[in-house]
């Protein structure tokens, strides 16, 4: 660890290479440590809406003289962010409208420019340091290969002038490492703020039981539990959408972290039923017809997934509901690729400010979500906090509150009861 925190210790995890545990008891909501993070970006989308470098989010955030696209809180903010954001800020004058790093670029950029800057280790021992999640470049597939190159001849492009670049392969397997290790800062919808690295936190391993959870505090990462831990018991995440059933989170796995999880619920498959639930008929159906479904509903998620960028939102809305259609003479409602295709026409209902349809889509959803997902999860919360909001716009103001009071009951033990996130939600509740 990188540092020492009270309460945890570092253990030889067995199968699993070095993990974290608990020395001590805690309760359900318990925070067991905060961490900074070593480096984080905020997302070129977000500029505008959260100050740079402390992740505020705020009206009338004051805007860099210089290059007039990073937003700050106040000087002390803009000081303080000033060795990152050198780095981008004439870059940015120059290149005008075609400065276009990937948000993958950027990290990796202010990692370099932080062991320029910094009197510590090589980077990279620094970056093997904080997990067993490691380098992987020789089992990557061509897609992601094809990204990393990518990522790094948009490094050369528009930081070459700033950084003194590591060779090919070094960069290649930093780029990688910073892939497996790296951690999505999300707001309390679970919208993308930006990507950090977080050297304490990527010593948890995976479990599609976690035991505890992963919320941010501006650009801190915060580990609560979310099960009741007895000292001796190791401290687990989930590294991806445990929504799946066990082969699509095995596979996801497999891609993005190079192993498969051995998790009692990997073992038992005790939810695989209820998450791949079909439709009631009078004679049951073949299990070819239901594996063709499955066939059909993944090729649905993979082609909607290119899509997002090419086709106009009514486009993809329709894309959305002739696979809902196709999936539901086979599937129920509550089976999670319906719910997932639900999820992503709510997201376009949203986009086109289509308040009653993305409400359609997010009232068959929740329930599924309260059933399928484990207690405290970010994904109901968030699912209740969109459905309430969107409840309050059109003047639903009971059902706006039921809902809201339901996401602020898993937020208080995802996020802690002091959270500013918590405190807005209690706002909101209290004016209507």
């Amino acid at each position: 660890m990188t540092g020492s925190i009270e309460g945890l210790e570092r253990f030889d995890s067995p199968g699993k290479g070095r993990g974290l545990r608990v020395t001590r008891a805690f309760k359900v909501g318990e925070l067991l440590f905060s961490s900074p993070a070593y480096c984080y970006v905020l997302s070129a989308k977000e500029r505008g809406c959260y100050c740079e470098f402390c992740f505020n989010r705020k009206e009338g955030l004051a805007r860099c003289g210089k290059c007039k696209k990073a937003f700050y809180c106040n000087a002390k903010c803009q000081k303080g962010d000033w060795a990152m954001h050198k780095l981008e800020c004439s870059a940015m004058l120059a290149f005008g409208e075609n400065w276009c790093p990937s948000e993958m670029s950027r990290l990796v950029a202010r990692i370099l420019a932080k062991k320029k800057t910094q009197k510590e280790r090589c980077v990279s021992e620094k970056l093997l340091l904080i997990g067993d999640v490691q380098s992987h470049v020789e089992d990557e597939d061509n897609e992601r290969r094809e990204m990393n190159e990518a990522d790094l001849a948009g490094l050369h492009r528009f930081y070459s002038k700033h950084l003194e670049v590591p060779e090919h392969k070094d960069l290649l397997t930093l780029f990688s490492q910073v892939a497996c290790n790296g951690f999505t800062i999300e707001d309390d919808e679970l919208s993308h703020m930006g990507t950090a690295i977080y050297p304490d936190v990527a010593l948890i391993n995976h479990s599609c039981l976690p035991s505890v959870i992963v919320t941010y505090k501006g650009t801190s990462a915060e580990i609560r539990a979310v099960q009741d831990m007895k000292p001796g018991d190791e401290v687990l995440i989930s590294y991806i959408d445990i929504l799946y059933p066990t082969d699509d989170r095995n596979s996801r796995l497999r891609e993005n972290y190079y192993f498969s999880c051995e998790c009692q619920e990997c073992k038992s498959k005790s939810k695989d039923k209820a998450k791949m639930k079909v439709r009631k008929r009078r004679d049951p159906i073949e299990p070819d017809v239901i594996s063709n479904m499955v066939r059909y509903a993944r090729k649905a998620i993979r082609e909607f997934r290119t899509s997002k960028h090419i086709k106009t939102p009514s486009e993809l809305l329709e894309m959305c509901e002739q696979s809902l259609e196709e999936m539901g003479t086979i599937f129920d409602d509550a089976n999670v690729y319906m719910l997932h295709m639900m999820y992503q026409a709510m997201g376009v209902c949203l986009y086109m400010e289509d308040p009653e349809g993305a409400i359609k889509y997010g009232e068959k959803i929740i329930k599924p979500y309260s059933r399928l997902y484990p207690p405290y999860s970010l994904n109901v919360s968030s699912m209740y906090l969109k459905l309430g909001r969107l409840y309050m716009g059109l003047e639903k103001h009971s059902a706006g509150v039921s809902a809201l009071k339901k996401a602020m009951a898993v937020m208080e033990v995802a996020h802690g009861k002091d959270h500013s996130y918590v405190a807005e939600l209690r706002k909101e509740i209290a004016q209507k």
